[in-house]
Formats: structure tokens, C-alpha cells, sequence
């Protein structure tokens, strides 16, 4: 298959510029794959070819000098080829079996460890954080850092019931893919924005201020005889939306924007449909620079998970098969009127018989 001529050389080049020859070669023909070893993966194509992946975690904020040291070692080993993958892992490709053992020794000595295959938690996918976001409640580098370095036997394993992930969004606007992994750290902000009456109308278009919001919580208002907003805090969600088209109503709370903890989500249709994730604990107090509570939580959540779920069984299909109740009782959780879905359609998803004991 021949890349089509470009017309231009505007935008991303052709994907086929970047395959392995022996993907190229193979391309459509691929019968099956072996996890050798946690992290190394061997694709056996209908030719007999055999193409070999070596997976480590990666920094998914990553320095020039980084990306060097990746690129040498590719090719020292790969001919070059190497990818990275949607949860921030990089992966070297090889077809030569002797190379795999080097790569591995190589990644060890640079601190990357391999795995994230099978039965194991695979890097954590996250947003920006207070790195480069305006509008997030926590820290996404150091909280992935801080919770990967308590998990880390996870991921250098395959000793999980099933592929287990996690991911970070450092606010509710959620960049990143809190709704649909097994567990999910989401920070939260949970006061209304702070209003700069006497900048607003030189900052911010007021019309498009007020339409910024998903709830209809802003309001035109008259302050000291200029034009300003108000927030009707009953109806706030706190996501900072109107401060990304208003930054005269930022929305960061050192003293109240923390970390709520979600479970149960995952893309995947085997066994059960897609789910969305659903809160576990409402708030965790952000302490920088290990958040102790927030990795003590999670750590308890993969655990209590690892050791009761059956072969196979995704965080959200074990807490459907044994029950919320029964979660909230293995996990040592608190269950809170936060968990109480009071959205208006929600009668139609939660289970409103007299039968349920919270």
C-alpha cells in the first residue's frame, strides 16, 4: 500500500512514514500476539514473522534531552522505530528476540520500568495540572507520580484479575479519561469563582461570559454602576468554564479544591457494555508533593479489587456483580449524601427500591 502524494505539506505526515517495515510488510496479516513477559509483547504474523514490543513507562511531559535518549536507544536496537501509546507509555519495536533483554537493561538503567501489559495497571493517562492548566484543582504530574510509585508492582506484573486503568484530570472539565477507567482522580473545586467587579467589563465579554456556562448560572448585574456578572451559587458546578473565556473570575481555592476519587468506567464492550465511572469518595485535601491520602485510597481500592475480583473481571463488572453495598464494605469507604445522585433524570439510573440500606 503506497502513501497517497501529498498536495500539501500542511498538517501531520502519512502514518505509513512511521510503521516498522516488518508492520508495513505484515500490515493485514497478523494472526496473533504472546505476552512473553510483563511488558514485552511478540505479534506472530501469517508469514511467520515475529515482531517484538518492549513497553515502558514514560513521563507524559517529557524534556528534549529525554526524547534523545528514547530516540538512541531505538536506534541502537530498533532500527530506529519506536511509538508511543494513548496512556503515555513508550514502546520499542524489534524483530530480533536478542534485543529484547538489552532494551529492558537499558530502560532500567535510564529509571523506566517495563510493563503495563496484560493483567496489569498500564501508565496512567492525565491532563495538564498546575503545570500549564488555568483552570485545575490539583496537581496531575505529581499526583500520577505519587500514586504510580505506590503501584508499581502493578505494572511491572501481571497479577491482576484483568487490565486495570487509571487516569488523572486535574479538573471536572476532564481533558483527561476519568469517565471511563476503572478508577479515576479527578480534583475538584468546590467554591463558586471569585468576581473582579471593577475588571470584568474591560476583560470579558459579558454575553459570552454568561453563555459560558452549562448550568445558566451567570448573570448580567450591575455593580457600584458597572457592568458585571453575578453566579447563583445553587446552580454552580464549579467546573471554571466561565474563567477559560473570563479570567476575571478565577476559580483556584488553595484552601478548598482537593481530589474526589471515581470507579467502575471502562471503553471496552467484553462481558458488559461500556460503563461510566461513579464516585467513591467525595473529596481528598490536595498535600503536595506525595498526596498521601489520595495514593492510600487508591492503593486500598486496587487491592481490595485484586483480591476479591474474579479472572477477567473489570473494577466496575466486580462492584456490579458484588453490589455497591458490599464495595463501600470491602473498601472501608464512607458512602455520603454526595453519592446520592440528585441530577434531575437520575430516577431513571438509580436503584430506588426500599430495598437498598444507605
Amino acid at each position: 500500500m503506497a502513501a497517497p502524494k501529498r498536495k500539501t505539506d500542511i498538517g501531520p505526515p502519512h502514518y505509513e512514514q512511521m510503521l516498522h517495515p516488518m508492520v508495513k510488510a505484515n500490515y493485514g496479516k497478523w494472526k496473533y500476539h504472546e505476552k512473553v513477559k510483563p511488558g514485552v509483547l511478540m505479534h506472530v504474523s501469517e508469514t511467520g514473522d515475529k515482531l517484538y514490543t518492549v513497553r515502558a513507562a514514560s513521563s507524559r511531559l517529557v524534556s528534549i534531552d529525554k526524547i534523545r535518549d528514547f530516540c538512541n536507544l531505538a536506534d541502537k536496537y530498533c532500527d530506529g522505530y519506536l511509538r508511543f501509546t494513548s496512556r503515555n507509555n513508550v514502546e520499542f519495536m524489534t524483530d530480533k528476540e536478542a534485543n529484547v533483554q538489552p532494551i529492558i537493561d537499558e530502560l532500567s538503567k535510564m529509571g523506566h520500568p517495563v510493563g503495563g501489559t496484560g493483567n496489569s495497571i498500564s501508565n496512567i493517562v492525565h491532563t495538564q495540572g498546575w503545570v500549564h492548566c488555568h483552570s485545575s484543582a490539583t496537581d496531575a504530574s505529581g499526583v500520577v507520580k505519587a500514586t504510580m510509585d505506590e503501584l508499581i508492582d502493578y505494572f511491572t506484573s501481571m497479577k491482576l484479575p484483568a487490565h486495570l486503568r487509571i487516569a488523572v484530570a486535574c479538573c471536572l472539565n476532564m481533558c483527561g479519561a476519568v469517565h471511563c477507567s476503572d478508577i479515576a482522580i479527578l480534583g475538584i473545586h468546590r467554591t463558586p469563582p471569585t468576581i473582579n467587579n471593577d475588571a470584568l467589563a474591560n476583560m470579558c465579554e459579558i454575553p459570552s461570559t454568561v453563555a459560558s456556562c452549562p448550568k445558566a448560572a451567570i448573570r448580567p448585574k450591575v455593580v457600584a454602576g458597572k457592568k458585571t456578572v453575578e453566579v447563583v451559587e445553587d446552580l454552580c458546578m464549579y467546573c471554571g468554564n466561565c474563567y477559560t473565556v473570563c479570567p476575571a473570575m478565577p476559580i483556584a481555592n488553595p484552601l478548598n479544591d482537593g481530589i474526589s476519587i471515581w470507579v467502575g468506567g471502562k471503553v471496552s464492550n467484553s462481558r458488559t457494555a461500556p460503563m461510566f465511572s461513579k464516585l467513591a469518595i467525595p473529596y481528598l485535601p490536595n498535600n503536595p508533593p506525595r498526596w498521601p491520602e489520595v495514593t492510600s485510597a487508591v492503593k486500598n481500592i486496587v487491592e481490595t479489587y485484586a483480591k476479591d475480583a474474579k479472572k477477567y473481571e473489570r473494577v466496575g463488572e466486580w462492584i456490579g456483580r458484588i453490589g455497591w453495598q458490599k464495595f463501600f464494605e470491602k473498601t472501608g469507604l464512607e458512602f455520603t449524601k454526595y453519592h446520592i445522585d440528585d441530577y434531575t433524570l437520575a430516577s431513571s439510573t438509580y436503584n430506588s427500591s426500599t430495598h437498598v440500606k444507605f
